[in-house]
């Protein structure tokens, strides 16, 4: 499923890649990306027959890769135009496509209908997002985020629909709880695996559209009891969980104490790894235990200029993991956001700094380093 031609990309041992907020400042593999994900009887988002196509590796080991926050608004709606060979994510998309699963946040509303929110600032996108994803190495992605229904129901809606029609699977938004909180559960070179997704983010949307019993919404991290349980339910199908969540402070490089909280509940009920973005700014990395923790991992395709510190500094984060779901290592692949938008892998003298800018955000987490890493 590696759908991107290989390119230069830097390998450390340890973590990154993106986020977004309420008041957004101004401007491998899987199946095969083409099978959507659709809801069980049991609520949980299934891969298609073809998953695992791929043959297990000697070791029996796995690589997930993380980037942050993607919008096709503003200055990078464009790159949903951008011809072939060239994909709409640019060239870190073959660290992407290297990967045998890449997960990232899409925080736009899908849809042409609808009024806006109530919020200083809105972003929708056409279907073509999803496939411009697709082609950018992407198979999974989350919508749980404080920007996914900005257009009211009716965007809402359009947005379910470009769900169900989606070529790569789409969690932390459903019809109702029981859909925004299911899995998607796939294997991956013989390993079963599970992502889960929601916000943690406290504003109109977490507040408004917060999926219900019979309402339709994104999945909510404020609802702990509800996430742990999809965690729960998730762990029984799969060894390897993999949660991503929208949590943080807008321009704070350090968690925050419901960062932390839920980063400790979700590591005791068994996720693999626990990730996430919205800050604008990374955030430091490492282990819980056994649990690999991203506390942030900045803009990655971002629509348009930013005021916080090193809001341009992004990445992609590969991690590699056991069949049983034990994480063994840690790749990071420096990237800064361009002037339209796009993050360009860097090298040299640049990437290095950027390694050991990264390094030191662990300072504050009170993680560990990942195993076998060096720095």
């Amino acid at each position: 499923m590696r759908r991107v031609a290989a390119a230069v990309a830097l390998s450390l041992g340890l973590i990154s890649v993106a986020g977004c907020g309420p008041d957004d400042p101004p401007p491998g593999r899987a199946a095969p990306a083409g099978d959507a994900a659709e809801p069980s009887s049991a609520g949980t988002a299934s891969a298609s027959p073809s998953a695992g196509a791929s043959a297990p590796r000697p070791d029996g080991s796995i690589t997930v890769a993380f980037a942050g926050d993607v919008h096709f608004e503003g200055r990078t709606e464009a790159r949903l135009a951008v011809k072939a060979p060239e994909p709409a994510l640019g060239p870190i998309s073959a660290t992407l496509s290297d990967a045998d699963l890449a997960v990232l946040n899409l925080e736009t509303a899908i849809t042409d209908r609808g009024a806006p929110e109530s919020k200083t600032y809105t972003f929708r996108t056409s279907p073509k997002a999803l496939t411009a994803l697709k082609d950018s190495g992407v198979d999974v992605v989350s919508m749980a985020n404080n920007h996914a229904v900005d257009f009211g129901a009716d965007g809402l809606a359009d947005t379910l629909a470009a769900k169900d029609s989606s070529p790569i699977p789409i969690v932390g938004v459903g019809r109702n709880a029981k859909e925004a909180y299911a899995p998607y559960v796939t294997t991956v070179r013989g390993v079963k695996v599970a992502v889960v997704a929601a916000s943690q983010v406290e504003d109109l949307t977490n507040q408004k559209w917060r999926a219900g019993a019979t309402k339709p919404g994104i999945a909510s991290a404020l609802d702990s009891a509800a996430l742990l349980k999809a965690v729960g339910e998730a762990k029984k199908q799969a060894p390897v969980v993999l949660v991503y969540l929208h949590w943080g402070d807008e321009g704070k490089a350090c968690p925050t104490g419901a960062q932390t909280a839920i980063a400790k509940k979700l590591a005791t009920a068994g996720a693999t790894a626990v990730v996430g973005t919205h800050a604008h700014t990374m955030l430091g990395s490492g282990m819980l235990g056994s649990t690999y923790i991203g506390y942030g991992f900045g803009n990655f395709l971002w629509y348009g200029t930013s005021n916080y510190a090193f809001s341009d500094e992004t990445g992609v984060t590969t991690l590699t993991l056991t069949a049983a779901g034990k994480v063994t290592g840690e790749t990071f692949t420096p990237a800064t956001v361009d002037g339209q938008g796009v993050p360009v892998p860097q090298t040299g003298a640049a990437a290095e700094a950027a390694l050991k800018r990264r390094d030191g955000l662990r300072g504050c987490t009170g993680l560990a380093p990942v195993p076998g890493s060096s720095r």
